[in-house]
Parts: C-alpha cells; structure tokens; sequence
C-alpha cells in the first residue's frame, strides 16, 4: 500500500474531517479525498462512508487505520535506529501542556533539556479536556494531558500513555472558614458552600461530579473559571470554596488547603504521543525529563 495514502487515512481519523486533514498535510480537501479514493480502490472495500455533510469511517476502515498506525510506527522505528547513531538526541520536540501542569513542571523541564546540546523543545499551553487529546497528538510529539482518576483511561490502542503522577485534590477554604480548624474536612459538611469550580469537561469538574453521584452531595456551582490563580484570589477572597490541585496550590495570600476525607480525589498527569513517537532518542529525552520534574514535585511536596 501507498504510504503516503495510509498517512492521509490516518490523519483523516486523527482529525475527525477531510478539510482538517487538509489542513494539516498542506494540501486542498479534494486531494484528501483523491487519496482516499485511491486507497479504497487499491484495497477494493468501502473506508469511508457518508455522515451528515461529511464522512465516516467504516468498519474496514478503522480497522485499517489500526494497521496504518502499526506500518507507520515502524517507519519511526527505523528513523529512530538511524538517530541513535549521533552522540546525543537532537532536533525539535513539540511538547502541549494544560496549563497547571505547565506551572508544576515546565521551569525545570527546560532546565534539563538545555543540558542537552542540539535538541529542542518547542512548548505550547493548551487548556484541554480528555476527549481533545487524541486530536493535538495529532499535533505534538508530546501532549501532557489530565484527567479524573475514576475517568476511562485514554486508548492505548492507538495512542502511547506514559504515567507520570497522580496529584491529589484538596479544598481550599478561605483563612477564618468554620472549618478551618479540621486537619480533613467531609464532604458532607461542604453541602451548603458555594463552590468555584472549573468549565463542563474539564478534569477537576469531572472529579466534583463524580464525588457528588458516589456521596449523594450535590455542590452549588456559582463561578466556573478555568484559571486556577483567579480561582485562589476569589476563594481568599471569601466568594466560595474549591476543588485545587495539591502541588501547585499557592497557600501564601490567606488561603488554606485541607484534603476531603473518606473519599479519593485525584487527577491522574500523563503524556500521551502517537504509537512509536518514544523511540525517538528527542523525544525519549523530553520524556525522561518529565519523569524526573514529577518526581521532584512528588518528592518535595512530602510531609
């Protein structure tokens, strides 16, 4: 088969439209549609099919789609083996990361990887939701991604996911809150709190929810705000309370961190790359680097 038509086929999957996959080759939606015609012909079954104003995949074709990632995987394969030839990794790593983790880890991320002549790191914050994932890995070498713990994992049938921390989700209560005193707070005792939360989708609001049908409490969401700085600002402020991430809450303008009890609260962090893109010495590199600043974040954030 025509690589060339595979990787349009893959793209086409990736980005869910024939005009996105134009985009993102460089060429017009009717060459997209040649090459998938052409492809169809050359396997002789239906790969797409027609959905509303646009198209589908069919069966056959995801299940091609499945194989073209396998095939292209080892065509980054066989590049990696010719990269492990230089004395160390080079070239350009695209890295996206949701911006709290951008806080957490990107100053010693860039640190590490300025240690190492030759390679790059180009970084973009993205304020994503778990379901745009797969469509910026379509874009980065590396997307840093989170998500609610009690939440489906990301496909790792197409799609490469490396653990790198759980964090921890506590309350934050304004100084001088009634339960200011308590070292763990129930859920229940926050019924009647006016909570600050984060936009529909988003891994901390996942979490919120999913503690309200496990324990029958239903939070009153006055603010969403995907800004989690604003978020500590209004909650010193006495506007609400809300669900933080432990490693980077900022404690020192008044504001106080109690972790809920009876229950487990938590975002998992983890970089997710298209199948393959970790045998790439770069990008094995940026990973490593990963590893080592959410390990120091863990290390250092222990009583």
């Amino acid at each position: 088969m025509d690589i060339g038509r595979l990787r349009t086929l893959r793209e086409f999957a990736d980005r869910g439209s024939v005009t996105a996959a134009a985009r993102a080759l460089h060429c017009s939606p009717s060459a997209v549609s040649q090459q998938l015609r052409a492809l169809q012909a050359q396997v002789g079954l239906p790969l797409t099919e027609p959905a509303g104003r646009g198209l589908r995949l069919t069966d056959a074709g995801r299940a091609l789609v499945a194989r073209a990632d396998d095939v292209l995987a080892a065509l980054d394969r066989a590049e990696s083996e010719l990269d492990t030839y230089r004395s160390a990794p080079r070239g350009r790593v695209r890295l996206a990361i949701f911006q709290s983790a951008g806080l957490m880890l990107l100053p010693g991320l860039l640190h590490r990887v300025a240690e190492f002549e030759g390679l790059e790191i180009d970084v973009r914050d993205v304020d994503m939701t778990p379901p745009e994932v797969p469509g910026l890995v379509a874009d980065f070498d590396v997307v840093v991604a989170h998500r609610d713990e009690h939440a489906p994992p990301f496909d790792t049938e197409r799609l490469e996911v490396v653990h790198l921390l759980r964090e921890p989700l506590d309350v934050a209560l304004p100084a001088g809150h009634r339960l200011a005193s308590r070292d763990r707070v129930e859920l229940a005792e926050l019924a009647r709190e006016r909570w600050i939360s984060v936009d529909f989708g988003f891994p901390v609001d996942d979490v919120l929810r999913s503690l309200t049908v496990r324990t029958g409490v239903r939070p009153q969401v006055v603010q969403r705000i995907n800004d989690f700085r604003i978020t500590e600002a209004l909650v010193a402020a006495g506007h609400g309370i809300a669900l933080l991430p432990r490693y980077t809450m900022d404690t020192t303008h008044g504001l106080l961190r109690r972790p809920l009890a009876g229950v487990r609260a938590a975002r998992h962090i983890e970089a997710v790359m298209r199948t393959g893109s970790s045998s790439r010495p770069a990008v094995a590199t940026v990973l490593a680097a990963l590893h080592a600043e959410a390990d120091d974040v863990i290390s250092s954030s222990s009583p």
